[in-house]
């Protein structure tokens, strides 16, 4: 399940007469910094670009145009020192972060060079920091309006190779262990940055939806191939209910699953309003699929589960527990009520849960009570992406935060 547009809604500032993602480029000799900073500015909603020495800085002013330049300290003071005579010379109108050692004199040294040549030097962030620091310290670029919707048509990202995948893990409820991984659609637009997909998806009845799903589903396997290199991962994708009604697609979805000893299969998440209203084409579905090591999940199921009630074949593994009764249900018995109706029409199911959207320790600890066999949330783990998610997510266990 994709996190809603509120939470995932990225904003844009104005500068100038152009409504775009601010930029920044990262100028640091060491690539793990550089690395580090790009992905928690990406996040932030920053377009990124870097460059490693001076003499790199003039094409990136002059292809990029950014409104930050992050300069580190870690190859030295005499390199960014120039980093910034280069900036004067240029009369960069944007803003400057340097990144050093707290208390560093060489730090205090260049803060000062860039504040005599007339650069607008924003307070130096002192090393080691962390993402909140990171974002506190580029607040005055960081967005404040909303874009505008639709951003952007499916056929054009498609078009133009701005379609990612990014992942979001599923945990087990009781262990934390990792059991499994969503696909979530990005876009990485080459103006208004990485938008999520709220703002490009907008019909349902969109012809290109077909061509969306088919990438989907080609990247998510590819993407498998290259976790399996790491660990065996359990993946989820989403896909309309339309793209059932061609069996020609669904006969080639079947033939793209890997042959591997390694693969535990593939989930394909269903918004439960449109499996409801499309009930036998779902199951029958889910029952054809079954053979391919493929199930269906029913996605943000919440007030309409009596409709499932009484069926008499639930072919169907997982059931997703809509966020609006997940966030809050600590606190909230009426929440309580629906998870635990839920939870009880899956067991006679024999389906799995997930609770999506945990925001507190409080609300983990209920859900964990009251049953659930997954949790998905933002208080575990972000969507990010394909590299990131093999290199972090897949080597580490998880901690309760």
């Amino acid at each position: 399940m994709e996190n809603s547009p509120a939470e995932e809604a990225i904003k844009f500032a104005t500068f100038g007469r152009r409504k775009v993602a601010p930029r920044v480029c990262i100028a640091d000799g060491k690539r793990h910094i550089r690395k580090f900073l790009g992905e928690a500015l990406e996040e932030l909603g920053f377009i990124t670009c870097e460059c490693t020495q001076v003499g790199e800085l003039s094409a990136v002013l002059d292809g990029q145009a950014p409104d930050l330049v992050i300069v580190g300290l870690s190859t030295g003071g005499i390199e960014a020192a120039g980093m910034l005579e280069a900036l004067a010379a240029r009369s960069f109108d944007g803003k400057v972060l340097l990144l050093g050692p707290r208390n560093s004199l060489m730090l205090a040294a260049v803060q000062e060079l860039g504040e005599h040549r007339g650069i607008a030097m924003l307070p130096t962030l002192a090393t080691p920091f962390d993402s909140r620091s990171l974002g506190n310290s580029v607040a005055p670029l960081l967005p404040t309006e909303a874009p505008p919707s639709p951003v952007i048509e499916a056929a054009e990202a498609l078009n133009g190779g701005w379609v990612e995948l990014w992942y979001q893990a599923k945990f087990d409820a009781h262990t934390l262990a990792l059991c499994g991984a969503e696909a979530l659609i990005r876009v990485r637009h080459p103006t208004w940055g990485v938008i999520a997909p709220a703002y490009f998806l907008t019909d349902k009845d969109d012809p290109f939806l077909s061509a969306l799903s088919e990438f989907v589903i080609g990247r998510a396997v590819e993407d498998w191939r290259n976790f399996i290199q790491h660990r065996a991962i359990e993946i989820s994708i989403n896909l309309p209910m339309t793209f059932f009604q061609d069996p020609k697609s669904v006969a080639t979805l079947r033939r793209q699953m890997p042959d591997h000893p390694a693969f535990e299969g593939l989930i394909i998440e269903i918004d439960a309003a449109d499996v409801i209203s499309n009930l036998d084409l779902a199951k029958a579905a889910a029952r054809q699929l079954r053979f391919s090591n493929i199930g269906i999940s029913i996605d943000d199921l919440g007030s309409e589960w009596p409709s499932l009630v009484g069926l008499q074949d639930f072919p169907f593994v997982e059931i997703k527990v809509d966020r609006q009764f997940i966030a809050g249900c600590a606190d909230d018995r009426l929440k309580q009520v629906v998870c635990r109706q839920i939870l009880d029409l899956a067991r006679g199911f024999g389906a799995r849960t997930v609770a999506e959207g945990v925001k507190t320790r409080a609300d983990f600890f209920t859900v964990r009570d009251m049953g659930f066999d997954l949790v998905q949330c933002f208080l575990f783990a972000k969507p990010m992406t394909a590299q990131k998610f093999a290199l972090t997510t897949l080597r580490r266990s998880v901690a309760m935060p």
